[in-house]
């Protein structure tokens, strides 16, 4: 009982989870926050150029695209971001001055791109190639045919996969703190660190975790619900009256392509 009550005192004092949570409130929340987000956007375009250099004819768009992916992906997370925040802290100093929180972006949004962009090209190589071929007799060119028809397919196919990656990003933002944040730019770790460092009680680290699980469940749960809704083909609608064929036909005819129709 003894052990167990040490345990309880070491992860579940109330008193500290109560002095630690306003600054995780109004600190800890929106920096990781923001982190996760500026990657996202960030990391989403890098790998987007990422994804059509990869899929491009020409070797010199295509290897530089397959080395970076392969680089970024093989490297761990925390070795990337100090190899970046500390590497070019120099260039930073000289730009911004001693703000490593830039760096901490771009490193997250660097590694994102390599995931991401293996992504969108899994996505954009699942689209029919009779598709291409279709709009390409209606005139149009190759790059308006990858803009308008083949890119927005591939994209919507694997938004499942990228909101994984979105979670990913938001538990990799607590590796930023190896960069050395001021008091103003710490994440969520990083207070529930420093408050269990000085109180020599893990319990406010457990609420920086429970801050991590608000977050990452519901998007894990909005991941299987856009993930269902895409092999369903519609968005919890009105059920399809079976015994109306225009509206069987209708469902069959919508150019959804892939999983969803054959699914149906």
């Amino acid at each position: 009982m003894e052990t167990l009550a040490t345990l309880w005192e070491t992860f579940f004092d109330w008193e500290s989870m109560r002095e630690a949570l306003p600054e995780m409130l109004t600190v800890g929340l929106p920096n990781t926050l923001l982190l996760a987000l500026l990657s996202a956007i960030v990391g989403t375009l890098l790998g987007m150029l990422l994804a059509m250099a990869g899929l491009s004819r020409s070797r010199w768009l295509r290897w530089p695209a397959r080395i970076y992916t392969d680089v970024f992906r093989g490297l761990p997370a925390a070795v990337t971001i100090l190899l970046i925040g500390v590497g070019l802290a120099p260039l930073g100093l000289a730009w911004w001055g001693p703000n490593p929180y830039p760096l901490g972006i771009l490193a997250l949004s660097l590694i994102a791109a390599a995931y991401i962009g293996e992504i969108f090209r899994s996505g954009i190589q699942s689209v029919e190639a009779s598709q291409l071929e279709a709009t390409r007799a209606l005139g149009l060119s190759h790059g308006a045919a990858m803009r308008l028809v083949i890119i927005p397919q591939g994209v919507r196919r694997v938004l499942p996969a990228w909101v994984n990656q979105l979670i990913a990003l938001i538990k990799d933002s607590s590796l930023v703190y190896f960069l050395g944040l001021v008091a103003s730019q710490r994440e969520l770790f990083r207070i529930g660190q420093d408050y269990a460092a000085n109180t020599g009680n893990e319990s406010a680290l457990l609420l920086a975790g429970l801050f991590y699980l608000v977050i990452t469940v519901p998007l894990t749960h909005l991941v299987n619900w856009v993930d269902r809704r895409l092999r369903d083909g519609r968005a919890g609608g009105p059920e399809p009256d079976e015994e109306d064929p225009v509206a069987l036909a209708g469902e069959t005819a919508l150019p959804t392509g892939g999983r969803g129709t054959q699914h149906a």
